[in-house]
C-alpha cells in the first residue's frame, strides 16, 4: 500500500541543542535505512518550512505506524497521512 505522509516537525525552544544535532542525525541514517529498504520511497523538502512529503510503501497502516512512531524526531512532528490508489488516467 502507498501512503501520502506529510511531516512537520515542531521543535521545542527549550530543547538542548547537542540532543537535537544527535536525533537530526539519527533521523537521516534511519531516513536511509528505510529508502534503502524501499519502504520510503520519495522524500521531499518542503521549501521554506521544516517539512517534508513523502510517500512509504507498506504493507499496511500497522506497519506505517510503526515505521513514523520509530523516526527519532517523532515526538516533535504533526503529520498527516494519506492512502494512495491508482489513478484511471495514469499512463505509467
Amino acid at each position: 500500500m502507498l501512503y501520502h505522509v506529510r511531516m512537520d516537525v515542531r521543535v521545542p525552544h527549550d530543547v538542548d541543542p547537542a540532543r537535537f544535532e544527535r536525533l537530526k542525525a539519527e533521523e537521516k541514517a534511519r531516513a536511509q535505512e528505510l529508502q534503502r529498504a524501499g519502504k520510503w520511497r520519495h522524500l521531499w523538502r518542503i521549501a521554506g518550512q521544516y517539512a517534508n512529503v513523502s510517500v512509504f510503501d507498506v504493507a499496511d497502516h500497522d506497519e506505517l505506524h510503526a515505521i513514523l512512531s520509530s523516526l527519532p524526531l517523532f515526538p516533535f512532528m504533526d503529520i498527516a497521512v494519506a492512502p494512495l490508489a491508482r489513478h484511471p488516467s495514469a499512463i505509467d
